[in-house]
């Protein structure tokens, strides 16, 4: 009996995506500059690539001893992976997120993000209608006097 923890649901997996992205952070380095010089703009990204890469070399090797999910199959492993990482909240935050950004075009910063805010607020307190309604007006106003009065930028 190994007496290394079995991985989580999808572990595995997420370790060759990080792995096959250090290889991508790798490749952007090197073509910044190549290998000119050991101080050129491209060095500190390719060193950053190579520790990045090495590290998931190392993670992925180091795990070949543990076991498997407690899981049955591809499919059963999935859903384990999705229940743990992707809880309800999850997905509508990010539904919403992403609805602010379609919202942005159409509405401007300052509506879209009192819009967004408020939402946000309301499904995550689970209602409390005065406190987000006072949450998003001081946010809204700090982010504009930020922006607008001190940064002197130009909010669309």
């Amino acid at each position: 009996m190994s007496n290394h923890p079995p991985l989580k649901a999808g572990e595995r997996t997420f370790n060759v995506l990080l792995l096959l992205l250090s290889l991508g952070v790798l490749y952007e380095a090197y073509r910044i500059t190549g290998f000119d010089l050991p101080n050129s703009a491209g060095a500190f990204p390719l060193l950053l690539g190579v520790i990045m890469v090495a590290s998931m070399v190392a993670i992925i090797l180091g795990q070949r001893r543990h076991t498997g999910p407690e899981t049955q199959g591809v499919l059963d492993e999935a859903r384990h992976f999705f229940r743990e990482h992707f809880p309800m909240a999850i997905i509508v935050f990010s539904a919403m997120a992403t609805g602010y950004l379609f919202l942005l075009t159409s509405l401007g910063f300052i509506s879209a993000t009192a819009i967004f805010l408020f939402v946000s607020q309301v499904y995550l307190r689970r209602g409390h209608l005065l406190t987000s309604s006072i949450v998003t007006a001081v946010s809204t106003g700090i982010i504009y006097a930020l922006f607008k009065l001190l940064f002197q930028v130009y909010l669309p």
